[in-house]
């Protein structure tokens, strides 16, 4: 398999099923820069290393995710809007067992 789908709801509400690749080592916030799924600049502003949250996200599914790290945990402990089910998209690499996936993405920091 190369491709899991995933539903992510955008910051209008607007829910996307998409195609995520799992052959292309990308993780969730390059996948919804790759479909533009968040205004150019608003989300991975640091570069997926876990420095800014702009690609916080909300996990609505139950799905069993990797821990988080150290870095992310740091990096939510200090970001707006956290909720217990808060993640960096940046941190989630995509990986067949994404299967259905649903997230919501947090809403921009200002």
């Amino acid at each position: 398999m190369t491709d899991v789908k995933i539903k992510i709801t955008d910051r209008d509400g607007v829910l996307h099923e998409i195609d995520a690749p799992t052959d292309m080592n990308m993780n969730l916030m390059e996948v919804v820069r790759s479909y533009e799924l968040a205004p150019e600049g608003t989300i991975g502003i640091c570069g997926g290393m876990a420095m800014c949250a702009s690609c916080q996200c909300y996990v609505k599914s139950n799905h069993k995710l990797p821990e988080k790290s150290d870095d992310e945990d740091a990096m939510l402990a200090e970001a707006f809007n956290v909720e217990d089910n808060s993640r960096l998209g940046c941190q989630l690499h995509i990986t067949e067992d994404m299967e259905g996936l649903e997230v919501e993405l947090a809403p921009e920091e200002s």
